[in-house]
């Protein structure tokens, strides 16, 4: 038999309602590859071995009682550290939430519960998913199973890894900046940021509630897009919920075709800072999708030179309101309640212990841009250079259909080469923050490895709001076409842990 962890999916998923293979069997692979590999990539925080096994044996008695089965019934899922779940521990990657068990699922939760997909357990991230790279996280950094010396990108770092690694064929990410669709790019993944609201973010433990969005990452376009399905839709419990149907992501990544479709190209996402070889095989794909009958033409957006700044104001200004709830009164750490301090020394102190140095940081930037008389200069400002970038996207997609970039601007960094660098790691998610303010959909798919270090490079699809079937369709497209000319799927290449 074909080793159960190298398979897709939608192939998982085929062979468990056949009868080919049991939920648990595929189940016990995927958790023997976590306890043989897992050591060196740490890109889980928690595994839920006996959560998981029980869901598998769940699947395996509907399918011997000739119940029907959903899409993805047995195939196992990673679940980013920032979804509450019942019953296992949620962290996002802090001390602060150390221990902490939920008493509920958060929505996505739920509904891969529904599905039969089997969980198996909590992936790494930077700590509140406020990083480039999971070096934030509080319990240790995550390895790219390209290079264990990079990152994997971040905040989902964790997720990308555990299906890069083969420890999963699906993951749960959220992406507030780039923090799906950056990992992807780093370690030759699919990685998807829905159209806001259209995954729903209830039980999302929040960092920036404007910009936060839940997401699917897959080795294949097709089981991304099979995952999206699931989890995708309007939810009451959430306010900021679109209330239409989910696009058919699946029909669309199941008959990939660019023919006839208007491509932009972004003019402001080249030049100073970008490795040459990631706009090599960037270059090489827009040719490439000219092959194959797309029509491509240069789109100017110059708001876009903005959009890093406009987010390292907005996003910590709301990160600042957001984590007050910590405050050492109601769950999670407490530190210094010995009697001998007053209740705001221990929410002081609680907050020194619990919270990392970016959490600081990000938390102080938001909570003096929001203060008294720089409201306006700064958060209000930056509100304003959003919406000129929400009418640049308009302006752009009145002539084509969707826009590509690079994803990153370069390939994955060693460890602890921007650590003290905070701009420089900011930087990571150039390409990817305009779509996050301006809510529209967005992918990354693998295109090739940069010639200077053989390291994946990614290609970025963004398309309008709720046109999310138009990323599946490009993406499905060039996936087909890259692996007829590479003979193989990317991840193929990467070096066995």
């Amino acid at each position: 038999m074909a080793d159960l962890t190298r398979l897709t999916a939608a192939q998982t998923a085929e062979m468990i309602a056949s009868g080919e293979v049991t939920a648990v069997e595929v189940a016990e692979a995927h958790l023997a590859r976590i306890e043989a590999v897992d050591e060196k990539v740490h890109a889980f925080l928690h595994i839920d071995r006996e959560g998981a096994l029980a869901k598998a044996r769940e699947v395996d008695e509907k399918r011997a009682r000739g119940e029907r089965l959903g899409p993805l019934a047995g195939v196992p899922a990673a679940v980013k550290d920032l979804f509450t779940t019942e019953g296992v521990p949620t962290t996002v990657g802090s001390k602060i939430l150390e221990g902490w068990i939920p008493p509920y699922d958060s929505t996505v939760v739920r509904k891969l519960k529904e599905a039969d997909v089997v969980i198996l357990g909590k992936t790494n991230m930077d700590e509140f998913a406020m990083g480039s790279s999971t070096e934030n996280s509080a319990y240790g950094p995550t390895g790219n199973p390209w290079d264990l010396t990079r990152v994997p990108g971040g905040s989902g770092g964790g997720s990308s890894a555990a299906i890069t690694a083969y420890e999963a064929p699906l993951a749960l990410g959220t992406d507030t900046g780039g923090s799906i669709r950056q990992p992807a790019a780093v370690t030759g993944t699919v990685g998807v940021k829905p159209t806001y609201g259209g995954v729903s973010r209830y039980g999302m433990v929040a960092f920036s509630s404007s910009l936060d969005q839940a997401g699917p990452c897959a080795r294949t376009v097709l089981d991304a897009a099979l995952l999206h399905a699931v989890i995708g839709g309007h939810d009451e419990l959430d306010s900021t919920s679109i209330d239409q149907p989910v696009p058919d992501v699946v029909a669309a990544a199941r008959n990939g075709d660019v023919a006839g479709l208007r491509v932009g190209v972004v003019t402001e996402f080249r030049g100073e800072g970008y490795q040459a070889g990631v706009l090599q095989r960037v270059d090489e794909t827009v040719e490439l999708l000219r092959e194959l009958g797309a029509e491509v033409v240069e789109v100017s957006c110059p708001s876009f030179t903005k959009a890093l700044a406009a987010y390292y104001l907005i996003a910590p200004s709301e990160c600042s309101s957001n984590l007050a709830r910590f405050d050492a009164m109601r769950y999670g750490l407490r530190v210094g309640d010995d009697g001998t301090h007053s209740a705001e020394e221990v929410t002081a102190l609680t907050r020194e212990a619990g919270f990392g140095d970016e959490v600081k940081r990000r938390v102080m930037l938001g909570t003096y841009a929001l203060s008294s008389g720089y409201y306006d200069a700064y958060y209000g400002s930056a509100q304003k250079v959003r919406t000129l970038i929400t009418r640049d996207f308009e302006r752009a997609f009145g002539e084509v259909d969707v826009l590509v970039s690079p994803t990153t601007p370069t390939t994955a960094f060693p460890i602890g080469e921007r650590t003290d660098d905070p701009m420089a790691m900011y930087l990571a998610d150039l390409c990817t923050i305009p779509s996050n303010l301006a809510g529209n959909a967005a992918m990354s798919v693998p295109c090739g490895l940069a010639p200077e270090d053989g390291l994946p490079v990614g290609l970025q699809i963004i398309a309008p709001a709720m046109a999310d079937d138009c990323l599946y369709r490009v993406g499905a497209a060039l996936e087909a076409a890259h692996q007829a000319r590479w003979g193989h799927p990317l991840l193929e290449e990467a070096p066995s842990l």
